[in-house]
């Protein structure tokens, strides 16, 4: 077998060189050490910084969640336990709203299982109306650019052809016209016209959730009752699971619906 060389690496400059001159056996101790505490000291600032973005996000985290006195105070005044009769419920939603607007009554169902819509015409002014759009080559260009200044949208089926092609965008939004909602028809302007003042109402798309306004917080409380009770008959009380009111800046309130049936 022939000799083994072994090469050493010189301290001050730092260039590898092997050899009989240089021994057979390299010194790398003192190297070996320089460069142990090198790498402990890295391996320190990266935990340090770790620990710092750890604390970063846990504090903005914190300032999402926290909410302003008022607000605090409205919530105290709520019993979060306890289910209120739609009256109670509608005069305690006019005391804590703390917006310093007129803002919206909103109700937010959970409902038994997904895939729930259908219409409400409500017995009294919301505040807010459904845009009603019907396809055409003029709002397919809008479409295209991502504006969707409609909350329903209908078509004849010679258009459907053409709307294929944003199935992927407005399908996701219940957007997409479909026979089983009734949105496709030979005569759109004329469904256009009988759905108008009606208000449209569905689960989202992956969660048994309604969201939709039934006034404003000035409304009178019979209004508000009588919008919220044909609401709740629209969906039907059998297929609701929990109903909470709130103001568009304010805690929410459970209704008791057991109570209104």
């Amino acid at each position: 077998m022939g000799k083994k060389r072994i090469t050493i690496i010189d301290e001050k400059s730092k260039v590898v060189k092997s050899g009989k001159q240089h021994g057979r056996i390299a010194d790398m101790g003192k190297v070996a050490l320089e460069e142990a505490e090198q790498l402990k000291k890295k391996e320190k600032k990266l935990a340090k910084l770790a620990k710092e973005s750890v604390k970063k996000k846990a504090a903005l985290k914190s300032s999402r969640h926290r909410r302003g006195k008022r607000y605090l105070e409205a919530k105290s005044k709520i019993d979060s336990t306890k289910k209120y009769n739609l009256s109670e419920a509608i005069k305690l939603l006019k005391s804590t709203s703390i917006s310093h607007f007129n803002g919206s009554v909103e109700i937010h169902l959970i409902t038994q299982q997904t895939g729930l819509k259908g219409e409400i015409k409500f017995p009294n002014d919301t505040g807010k109306t459904t845009k009603i759009a019907i396809a055409g080559d003029t709002l397919l260009k809008q479409i295209e650019k991502g504006k969707f200044d409609f909350d329903l949208l209908l078509a004849t089926p010679q258009m459907m052809p053409k709307l294929a092609k944003y199935a992927k965008v407005l399908g996701p939004k219940g957007l997409m016209p479909n026979p089983k909602a009734g949105t496709i028809t030979d005569k759109p302007e004329d469904l256009a016209r009988q759905l108008a003042g009606k208000v449209q109402f569905k689960t989202e798309a992956k969660s048994p959730l309604i969201h939709i306004v039934i006034g404003k917080v000035n409304d009178k409380e019979k209004n508000l009752e009588e919008n919220f009770l044909a609401l709740i008959n629209a969906v039907g009380p059998q297929n609701i699971k929990k109903a909470v009111i709130s103001p568009t800046m304010g805690p929410g309130i459970k209704v008791d619906i057991s109570s209104l049936i």
